[in-house]
């Protein structure tokens, strides 16, 4: 690594320095008047998690030094040495900044083209679901006098959207209840490819969509529907889940919900029942679809938030009604490694 006026010289000791990894959970609460107007339900974040750092992907490091205007540190894939992250600093370029401030940011999983821009003072992060096998993670800006640097204290925090689906039958015949079998559950243009421009100045970034969305199978399969609020379910890869973590959930760069573009399919089964007297034979293949537009405050997706979408569905009007609610919360941050869309 280059120093700030000249190469760094192999006769020159290193300094080893080491990081505080702490990844927390993400969001800040919607104020309690936008979630009346929602008529949200509350999701299940009593067990939260921790979102976890896969030891054989590094995370990237930017380190500035604003008052030389010069990038210190670029890119720089740090790794984990056992249970610890740490990397070896020219120690050239500490002697050159004496008692200045280096900003320090960092994002995992490492990606090689992150860009700096200086007029900006940001940093660009290319994200893709097709690239990478989870939400990206951006790190807190750390601003350390280089001569007291042995341990630098990142903490990171989710900047895409945790998705996911509960599912009841709210029909209130009880001569109707309990016959709802779900089929399949797809959401449509989910946006999964952008930039995320940081501010390490601000310590604070924004999505640049680039316009690929994708439609997103999120049950396929044959699971009863359990009657009532109560018997309410997370929708799985294809069974309905009791817990959240088990659950099929999708990450997705911040949108802005538009009229007639986002939406969710819903296919259902019903079996067959008597009622009165006359015998009505099973239905197959129904459905339903429902936009996103109006659901959520300003129509927008809020990066680092998680969206549960509670959907009932109601036989109770020729077996076609439902409704549609979301609900936001704190993101649980748990990265679910097992998910295979990613």
């Amino acid at each position: 690594m280059k120093g700030l006026d000249e190469p760094s010289r192999p006769s020159r000791s290193p300094q080893k320095v080491g990081f505080d990894i702490n990844v927390t959970r993400e969001g800040k609460a919607i104020p309690s008047e936008r979630r009346a107007k929602m008529n949200t339900k509350s999701a299940d974040v009593s067990d939260p998690g921790v979102a976890t750092m896969d030891t054989d992907i590094p995370f990237g490091l930017i380190g500035i030094d604003y008052q030389h205007g010069a990038v210190v540190v670029d890119n720089e894939s740090v790794y984990s040495s056992g249970d610890s992250y740490g990397m070896f600093m020219d120690s050239m370029m500490w002697n050159e900044l004496e008692t200045k401030n280096v900003s320090f940011s960092a994002y995992y999983p490492y990606v090689r083209n992150v860009t700096y821009e200086d007029g900006l003072e940001a940093y660009s992060i290319p994200y893709s679901v097709e690239e990478t096998s989870a939400g990206p993670l951006v790190s807190k800006t750390v601003r350390m006098a280089v001569d007291q640097l042995n341990m630098i204290p990142l903490e990171f925090q989710h900047i895409t959207n945790d998705i996911g689906y509960c599912i009841c039958d709210v029909t209130s015949d009880p001569n109707l209840q309990g016959l709802i079998h779900l089929r399949k559950l797809v959401a449509h243009n989910v946006a999964s490819a952008g930039i995320f421009v940081n501010d390490v100045t601000l310590s604070q970034g924004i999505w640049h969509r680039q316009g690929y969305y994708r439609k997103v199978v999120v049950f396929e399969g044959d699971a009863k529907v359990g009657v009532g609020s109560e018997n309410e379910k997370f929708v799985g890869y294809d069974a309905l889940v009791d817990r959240m973590a088990d659950s099929h959930r999708y990450y997705s760069i911040p949108d802005e919900i538009e009229v007639g573009k986002q939406f969710v399919e819903v296919f259902y089964d019903v079996e067959g029942f008597t009622l009165n007297g006359f015998h009505y034979e099973p239905l197959k293949n129904q459905y339903a679809k429902y936009m996103l537009y109006g659901l959520l405050p300003d129509n927008v997706f809020v990066y680092g938030r998680q969206y549960t979408f509670h959907i009932g569905l109601d036989l109770s009007s020729v077996y076609s009604e439902i409704t549609f609610s979301p609900s936001v919360s704190g993101w649980e941050t748990k990265i679910y490694e097992n998910n295979d869309n990613f």
